[in-house]
Parts: structure tokens; C-alpha cells; sequence
């Protein structure tokens, strides 16, 4: 889910709200949408208004020229006509990817602003803060930002194939590049080779970045790189990963969803292995 690049992001509402922004509304982990399964539609604010659904209001940005707002409705909010609540997951590759990315942060925006009520050092309900986003604690002033968990992302090569690995949780038969949260005090590059080492048995060099994706699930930041195997032999950990394999760039199995940052990793690197 890509930055659009006609967005502007800001966190100070105009005075006043047109209609016609766009509302992205999220109930849990689910977002109100309109259209069709196959055309998805994003609510304007008025569409929000005029069901009679409130909830606390967050202002995105522009994109283009029209205002965005995140909204984060109760937990017993009820589907109005014309309108449902969808998994983000069920908008890849069919809501466009601009406002698939307003999805995603709007969602994260909601998420931290709904498990930050409390200060989680003293316990008073917390506020606001003024020109910034994030919320305050009034009584010992502790500050809390929106949350961002840094993962890293390894497509380790051998030669001319590449190393792939299944966890439990995927869909039959997918395999994907290997990946991991970044603990206190680490690098990207030395949570590289720690996860690797974990997950598959094998010590890797030489790591190259490739790209980061904001991941919404449900405040990720993936950070992706290559990176050479230097030596080792796959023992998959069995808690964590089904499976572990040498491919061929000509033999792939079934690969993550192309709006994901490891499709496009493993392709890049498929394209420049076949040469």
C-alpha cells in the first residue's frame, strides 16, 4: 500500500468539513464501504452524517483537492442502506491504490486513537494534544504518537535461486520471503540475519535495501532487502514456518498478493536472476 502521490497529509481540520470528503470509517477492524464486491466505493462524510453514524473524527489530508477524514465508529455501529462493512484485505486489487493506502492509514490512526484512552503510566484518561497527533496524559503529561512496528523482510538468493518459506497461517500452497519484527536496540540489517538464522537455520550477507511498505495490520512498517546466503542448512522452525525451499526463478510456487512488498520483491529479484 503505497503513499498516493497526490496526497497531503495533515492533521488540522479546516473549519469546516465539505461533504464530499472522503470518510473512511472503521468499525473494529472493519471499514465502511459502498458499491459492489468488484467495485468498492468510499463514503463521503455526508453519506457518514446523513446515516446517523458517529464516532470520534480524524483529519487525514487532501488527496487531489478533496479533504479525508478517519472515523472511528463504536463496536455496536450498524450497517446503513447502501453501505457495509469489509475487511481491508477484500479491497486489494479492487478499490484503486490511492485510496486503498487512505485505508490503511486511517485505520491505524483509528486503531492507536482507540487503544490510547489511558495513560498507560498513571491511568487518567488522556486528550488530545494540541497541534500535534497524539494524545497527552493531563496529570503526569506523558505523550503517545500513533504506533508505527518496524518488520524486516529478507529474500535470501543462492546463486541463480531464492529462498522461500511458508508459514502456517497462509493460504495452501503460498510461500513467501522471510520476515520479522525489529527488537529493542537492533538494527534493520542485524534483525536481518537474526530472523533468517531463527526461522530457517541459515547465516545470510551482504543484505541490500529494496523498498518499505506501510502494512496496516495493524501498524506495521515493512522493510525490505536482499540478501546472499553465506552458509548453513534449512531446519525450519517448526513453531513458526510449515515449510522451507531452494526455487528456481522458472519454477515459483503460488506468491503473496501483488499489492504486498514481498510480491514485488521476489519479482524484482526473479526478473533479475532469469537475466
Amino acid at each position: 500500500m503505497h503513499t498516493p502521490t497526490d496526497f497531503a497529509p495533515g492533521h488540522r481540520a479546516p473549519a469546516t468539513l465539505p461533504a464530499e470528503a472522503y470518510a473512511f470509517a472503521w468499525r473494529s477492524d472493519r471499514i465502511l464501504v459502498g458499491g459492489t464486491d468488484a467495485m468498492p466505493v468510499i463514503p463521503r462524510l455526508a453519506d457518514i452524517q446523513g446515516s446517523g453514524l458517529a464516532g470520534a473524527t480524524h483529519y487525514l489530508g487532501e488527496l487531489g483537492a478533496t479533504p479525508c477524514v478517519a472515523i472511528g465508529l463504536p463496536d455496536g455501529a450498524v450497517e446503513p442502506p447502501g453501505l457495509r462493512f469489509a475487511g481491508l484485505r477484500a479491497l486489494f486489487l479492487t478499490l484503486p491504490d490511492p485510496l486503498l493506502a487512505l485505508c490503511g492509514r486511517a485505520f491505524q490512526i483509528v486503531e492507536w486513537d482507540g487503544t490510547h484512552r489511558y495513560c498507560g503510566r498513571c491511568a487518567t484518561p488522556t486528550r488530545d494534544k494540541a497541534g500535534e497527533r497524539a494524545r497527552e496524559c493531563p496529570a503526569c503529561g506523558l505523550i503517545a504518537y500513533p504506533r508505527i512496528s518496524p518488520a524486516m523482510m529478507a529474500l535470501v538468493t543462492r546463486g541463480s535461486e531464492i529462498l522461500l518459506a511458508r508459514a502456517h497461517r497462509f493460504p495452501p500452497g503460498m510461500y513467501s520471503a522471510l520476515a520479522g519484527f525489529v527488537e529493542p536496540g537492533e538494527t534493520i540489517e542485524e534483525c536481518l540475519r537474526r530472523e533468517v538464522r531463527e526461522e530457517v537455520g541459515v547465516e545470510v550477507h551482504a543484505p541490500v535495501y529494496f523498498g518499505s511498505q506501510s502494512w496496516a495490520f495493524p501498524h506495521s512498517l515493512m522493510i525490505a532487502y536482499t540478501a546472499e546466503y553465506a552458509g548453513g542448512v534449512l531446519r525450519p522452525e517448526i513453531a513458526e514456518i510449515e515449510d522451507a525451499r531452494w526455487f528456481s526463478p522458472f519454477n515459483l510456487p503460488l506468491l503473496p498478493s501483488p499489492v504486498s512488498i514481498a510480491r514485488r520483491l521476489i519479482e524484482a529479484t526473479v526478473t533479475r536472476l532469469r537475466g
